[in-house]
């Protein structure tokens, strides 16, 4: 996995800074499965192919009452410092307001999906 997912961290937050409605991605799978679940939890309204440039993804940036719906993103585990929750560490985690984004063996989920399954993984953002 080079560095794509931590790209799009950084594209996400500077074009929401910025005010923008969509920013532009380079299309790889670990990227699309964190915009999935971003989608799928209401952060971004949405994603789709580039119409004339194979290989690139338009996101469609949220926002609520004029202020961004992503305030903050951070990474937490890096390629130089790796992080892996259990699922008893997952379960102490507050789930009210923020979403932390796992990579696990079913895929790339949510805190909520990651308990319903009862796995843990590696914690690749956090959100709030």
């Amino acid at each position: 996995m080079s560095f794509h997912l931590w790209n799009m961290i950084s594209n996400l937050k500077n074009g929401q800074l910025s005010k923008k409605v969509s920013i532009t991605q380079k299309k790889k799978k670990i990227c699309t499965e964190v915009l999935n679940v971003l989608w799928d939890e209401g952060f971004i309204l949405g994603y789709r192919n580039h119409p004339t440039k194979m290989g690139l993804v338009i996101i469609f940036l949220k926002y609520v009452k004029h202020e961004p719906s992503i305030r903050n993103i951070v990474s937490i585990s890096k390629p130089s410092c790796r992080v892996y929750f259990s699922l008893k560490n997952i379960w102490k985690l507050e789930s009210g307001v923020s979403l932390v984004i796992f990579s696990t063996n079913k895929g790339v989920c949510s805190t909520k999906l990651c308990k319903q399954l009862k796995i843990g993984g590696e914690p690749l953002i956090h959100l709030n």
